[in-house]
């Protein structure tokens, strides 16, 4: 086709004058109009002039094809251009349309340049002063189409590569770029943006080396912090690496290298760690520049340098677990992936810790993976560095929902749960936040019954009241677990309903253990006024150190309050410093809040209101006892449930009489709570009362009835003013007493015998249930027996009047007659009876029992009150002394007896609350001990745990802490650690040390007197192996290297006196004296003890010791060793801390009579042939007539008592326990 003779074949350009001088004006005026053809021109001589000529020049270069130009036209404007008065001129639009004209230039004359290299390189720089200046100031600014024309030609024209050309190439490219990068963070239009991405990458591309500084350049673009919003120059670096990322694979890979290999000092770590942080950016933006990277961090996994390998398993740990490359990455590398799995194993725990914490990742988003990174992990718990175990389990806690619920097995999460009791508080304190995390994820399914969430997370609760049981010190950790996560309070305190089904819902799975767990966090135990109460006042009084009177004492008790409350702290010192900074800080507005928080009348709003006022005005008057208080309000106020959760607790209960499946176990567990705040804190019910009343005219609800009339009287019996006088409220209380339910009847007659008010209506009350008793039958006598049984405690002087006929008639129509087993329950393997399962007599035994202690308590302060309490002495001795019986040849069934036995000991220890009749019980103190040995495990349990109960709140005599030591041959570990964790580690080791001293170490030589007249003491070998471990039970639980001289010094004191009841019990004494100093003294050896001479003087008890006849006695008694030398014998275990049986042993039984008598069978048998003897030697019981008289009639004889019994150590058999 032939050339189109319009369009000329090569293109010059026109305008070929000088553009910078050598011109008068007017000449210059003439050429520039005979060159755009307008004849009336007029022009000022200025920079507007300047800017048309090139605005001229510029529009002709531009529409001058490449391929068709002259470039000859072209010399006299290529040569001008780069003059300095241009490149330097002071008008941006002048040097805008100059820097136009050259990129036209360099795309007329490519691919050869028309500058020489000196030359190119002022242009470069031209043209990137003009981009980086004039593309910042935005769209709307002046020449910004110039500009953004100078950018598209580069970048299209690709003119830009020159520079790879010019000498020292690399410090312009680096200058480039540097100026780029800055240019894009000014947030420039999007097509800008990728106009510069192109000049860069073609300097890239075009570039024979890449200096390093121009890497710097790109790399540091990476470390920015991560974001939702990647910055601009972070998208332009990720955009040039993946078009250029096999051009830059080598040099990054250089780049690492150099740094690694400059950087070899320990010293200079810090440069490596930043490079390693930069891989793993470069993994997440661009792995593929990584190609060659990934080979060199798997042999940095193999090196010696521990920093080294911890560095790389770090950083290939975040970059298999990234979300979008991850997976690939695995693949690819997979020696790499295998080589960082075995990390898990190194012999150093940085790098086993930085495995652990490269694995969150992996779970989270790779599926595929997940099944390595859980056995690793598995193994991980187990690791013998704290901080990898407590780094595993924040793994588990850092994961999202749906990994939890479906990609981790309910398995693994146990084993994280397990580490819940962990020796290192560290690693127990991430386990239980994991679980609580969890938990709180899952919350709104579990609430709604999602099958998969319940069983995958609904144990939790169970588990962190299992572990907060376990000790004090575990209780505290999971206590904040609960109030952070599983039951905090709400932000506003507005919404109480759902507070309450919050706490409803955690406690839908527990069992008893756990529900007895939560009852104790709930702060409903603590005795009013509390702890928090006294130092509240004497924060008060103290009034910021300002006293105007008794300053000494009121020190002193604030003192006292503090040491108190600081025992139950971790950091004691720091707890007790806190406490006291805010006790002098002396805040009115603080002890207010705090008081307000503290009073269990507080609803849920008010506790939350005050709560935060609190804790926002200590941050800012004294931040750095925020923690400290913080604890405090968590263990003083009522955060669990509290009086605004009775309302909605109600609903539930009338709802679990419906047959709706969901309701009835909720039920249940309301009225658990319900009936703890009933016990323990009538307080939060003073505000509804009327709703307690309206619930009485409910019958349709029993449980709600129950709850209702046990509250009621709780309230009632906290301040018996606020008892209802309404007539309606009365019947219905009167006619629920008449009534068929003993519970309810029981109730109703506290309520009222505990009004005040009402004594004549309880009087017709009572004369009526006493005409009734030999007619009633059934539930309706038990109902009857309840009443009366309140009436006998609240109401004494209407009792008495009708006393005798009572006790008369349930000592012989109750007590004398023998129980049958009930003829519908089957003879199970269990030992025990629950009430549900008891014939009417037994539980009218039961009833009958109470009804005498409460005589007995109600008369402590009355000058009858030992012609009362003695004859119900003796029949409380003869149940236990016969095993549950009033005969000593009863056919009672065994449970039954087992029954009877527990309702015995219970009636003595609470007698045991007063002093007479303490010291009426403690005569025959030993066959109350022995109550901890009963052949029945339930017995022992339930005994154990009333005893300890009342020795924690002090209710009993010192001398009753030796009898939990008894339980040192228990079969069943649950009651061992009742006794080793519970009792001694919260009573005894954190109590305050005067009664550590009074209440446990001095105590010591009344339980080698107990062990003297134990039933099982024997002088042989196997005897006094079984003695010792009674022995090193106590001394291991309470010998530290401060007391040791002190139990050594009792020990040996104890041969200086004789024993109060025989010569024979003495010698048996002496032999316990050598024994425990031979065992004390092989404890403090075997943990490096020294052991002095105790320097202070001791005194022993006069009631079961006496001195010696003569000196000539007490020198004999000392002189004679009565140690037999076989026992002399290292005894195994003595000296080591007391443990619990492993996990690996035989698994706890309740159900275990048979088995406890196969572990102990030589014992047993050691017992009979004593016991056979003892048995023919032992007196008959009363007959039925003059039992009924001793317990009906007061006797005036004071030698009747149990002093003249014979010792228990000679009654036989009965009080062995099998197995202890």
């Amino acid at each position: 086709m032939p050339p189109n003779p319009r369009v000329p074949l090569v293109e010059k350009l026109a305008f070929n004058d000088k553009l910078v001088k050598g011109y008068p004006t007017d000449v210059l005026i003439k050429k520039l109009k005979a060159h755009i053809k307008i004849s009336s021109l007029v022009v000022p001589i200025n920079n507007a002039f300047f800017l048309h000529i090139y605005q001229v020049l510029h529009s002709e270069l531009a529409d001058i094809d490449q391929e068709r130009v002259d470039v000859k036209s072209l010399s006299a404007v290529r040569k001008e251009l780069i003059h300095t008065s241009l490149l330097l001129h002071k008008d941006k639009g002048v040097r805008a349309y100059v820097a136009c004209c050259l990129a036209d230039l360099l795309r007329l004359y490519a691919p050869d340049a028309p500058y020489t290299a000196h030359e190119l390189r002022d242009i470069f720089q031209f043209f990137l002063r003009q981009l980086t200046t004039g593309l910042k100031a935005g769209a709307d600014a002046p020449y910004y189409s110039q500009y953004f024309y100078l950018l598209e030609s580069l970048a299209s024209i690709k003119s830009i590569v020159l520079v790879c050309d010019l000498p020292q190439a690399d410090d312009l490219m680096t200058e480039i770029f540097r100026d780029v990068f800055d240019l894009v963070r000014q947030d420039v239009a999007k097509n800008v943006e990728l106009f510069l991405a192109d000049v860069l990458v073609s300097l890239i591309d075009e570039a024979q080396t890449l200096p390093a500084e121009l890497l710097d350049v790109i790399l540091s673009q990476f470390m920015q912090k991560p974001s939702k919003t990647p910055h601009p120059a972070h998208k332009l670096a990720i955009d040039i690496c993946w078009r250029t990322s096999e051009r830059l694979q080598r040099n990054v890979c250089q780049y690492f290298t150099d740094i690694i290999l400059q950087h070899d000092d320990e010293e200079e770590m810090e440069r490596i760690r930043v490079a390693h942080e930069l891989i793993k950016a470069l993994s997440r933006d661009c792995p593929a520049l990584l190609l060659n990277v990934v080979p060199q961090l798997e042999e940095e996994l193999k090196v010696d340098r521990l920093a080294m390998r911890a560095l790389a398993t770090e950083a290939l740990g975040e970059m298999f677990g990234d979300v979008k490359t991850g997976i690939e990455l695995a693949k690819k590398y997979q020696t790499a992936w295998q080589a960082w799995l075995q990390r898990r194993n190194d012999k150093a725990a940085p790098v086993r810790l930085a495995f652990v914490e490269g694995t969150p990742g992996i779970i989270i988003h790779h599926a595929e993976l997940r099944i390595e990174i859980e056995d690793a992990l598995r193994n991980k718990l187990l690791d013998p560095d704290d901080k990898v175990r407590a780094a595993t389990c924040r793994v588990y806690g850092q994961l999202d929902y749906e990994t939890a619920l479906h990609h981790v097995s309910r398995a693994q999460l146990q084993e994280v749960a397990s580490r819940g009791m962990d020796k290192k508080q560290g690693v127990r304190v991430e386990a239980l936040k994991c679980l609580g995390r969890l938990f709180k994820l899952a919350y709104t399914e579990i609430e709604s019954g999602d099958p998969l969430a319940t069983e995958q997370l609904a144990w939790i609760p169970t588990h962190l009241f299992k572990t907060a049981s376990t000790s004090p010190e575990l209780r505290l950790e999971v206590e904040e677990v609960l109030y952070e996560f599983l039951i905090p309070l709400p932000v506003k305190g507005d919404d109480e309903g759902a507070w309450t089904d919050r706490l409803l819902v955690v406690v839908r799975d527990l069992d008893e253990r756990g529900v007895q767990a939560l009852l104790s966090i709930s702060n409903l135990t603590t005795s009013r006024p509390s702890a928090y109460d006294r130092y509240l006042e004497c924060c008060v009084k103290n009034n910021g150190g300002v006293i105007d009177e008794n300053e000494e004492e009121v020190s002193r008790a604030l003192s006292r309050a503090i040491d108190v409350l600081s025992r139950g702290f971790l950091d004691r010192t720091k707890a007790s410093e806190d406490l006291l900074s805010f006790a002098k800080a002396n805040e009115s507005r603080l002890y207010k809040l705090l008081g307000i928080c503290i009073d269990p009348q507080s609803d849920l709003r008010t506790l939350v209101k005050s709560q935060n006022e609190f804790l926002r005005r200590l941050e800012q008057s004294n931040p750095n006892t925020i923690e400290t208080l913080s604890v405090l309000l968590r263990r003083s106020c009522l955060w669990v449930y509290n009086r605004s959760s009775i309302p909605t607790m109600m609903k539930y209960l009338q709802k679990g009489d419906s047959p709706d499946d969901r309701y009835p176990r909720v039920a249940e567990h309301a009225q658990k709570l319900l009936d703890h705040a009933s016990k323990h804190c009538p307080a939060i019910y003073v505000s509804h009362i009327v709703e307690l009343c309206k619930a009485l005219g409910e019958p349709q609800h029993p449980r709600l009835i129950e709850v209702a009339l046990r509250a009621l009287a709780s309230v009632i019996r906290y301040d018996h003013t606020l008892a209802p006088t309404d007539k309606r409220t009365i019947e219905r209380l009167t006619k629920i007493m008449l009534g068929a339910n003993p519970r309810h009847a029981k109730f109703a007659g506290r309520a009222l015998a505990f009004s005040k008010s009402r004594t004549d209506l309880c009087a017709n009350v009572m004369e009526k249930l006493e005409a009734a008793l030999p007619r009633v039958r059934d539930t309706v006598l038990l109902s009857h027996l309840s009443v009366l049984a309140q009436f006998a405690l609240a109401l004494p002087s209407v009792f008495e009047e009708r006393s005798d006929l009572v006790i008369t008639f349930i000592v012989k129509e109750f007590m004398m007659k023998p129980s049958s087993p009930p003829h519908d329950v089957d003879a199970p393997e269990s030992d025990w009876l629950h009430d549900d399962q008891l014939d009417t007599l037994t539980r009218a035994k039961l009833i009958s029992i109470k009804i005498c202690v409460n005589r007995c308590l109600s008369h402590v302060n009355a000058s009858t009150s030992h012609d009362v309490a003695m004859p119900f002495l003796k029949m409380l001795w003869t149940l236990l002394e016969h095993g549950g019986s009033t005969t000593a040849n009863s056919d009672d069934d065994a449970r039954i007896q087992a029954r009877m036995r527990l309702q015995a000991g219970i009636a003595l220890l609470k007698l045991s609350f007063n002093d007479m009749y303490c010291k009426m019980i403690t005569a025959n103190f030993p066959l109350l001990a022995v109550m901890v040995q009963d052949s029945s495990f339930h017995v022992r349990s339930a005994f154990l745990t009333k005893l300890i109960s009342y020795l924690a709140s002090r209710k009993l005599d010192a001398r009753f802490n030796v009898i939990p030591f008894l339980t040192a041959h228990d079969p069943e570990k649950e009651i061992r650690e009742k006794v080793a964790r519970w009792y001694i580690t919260s009573f005894a080791r954190r109590g305050p040390p005067e009664i550590r001293v009074s209440n446990f170490e001095m105590i010591f030589v009344r339980l080698l007197h107990l062990l003297a007249h134990h039933p099982d003491f024997s002088a042989d070998a196997e005897g006094l192996a079984d003695m010792s471990k009674y022995i090193a039970f106590f001394v291991d639980l309470l010998a530290t290297s401060d007391n040791v001289s002190l139990l050594f010094h009792l020990a040996g004191r104890t041969k200086t006196v004789r024993d109060s009841e025989s010569q024979e019990y003495s010698k048996n004494l002496y032999v316990m004296s050598e024994l425990a100093q031979h065992l004390i003294k092989m404890h403090a050896q075997a943990q490096g003890w020294s052991l002095p001479s105790f320097p202070g003087k001791t005194k022993l008890p006069s009631d079961i010791f006496q001195p010696h006849s003569s000196a000539e006695s007490l020198k004999k008694v000392l002189r004679t060793a009565y140690l037999p030398d076989i026992a002399s014998l290292s005894v195994e275990g003595v000296g080591q801390p007391w443990k619990s049986p492993s996990k690996t042993a035989k698994p706890s039984r309740k159900r275990k009579d048979q088995a406890a008598r196969i572990t102990k069978s030589n014992r047993v048998k050691r017992r009979k042939r004593r016991g056979s003897d003892s048995e023919k030697s032992s007196s008959p019981s009363s007959s039925e007539d003059e039992f009924v008289t001793s317990v009906a009639a007061p006797q005036d004889d004071n030698n009747s008592g149990m002093q003249t019994e014979k010792p228990i150590g000679r009654r036989g058999p009965r009080r062995k326990v099998n197995g202890g």
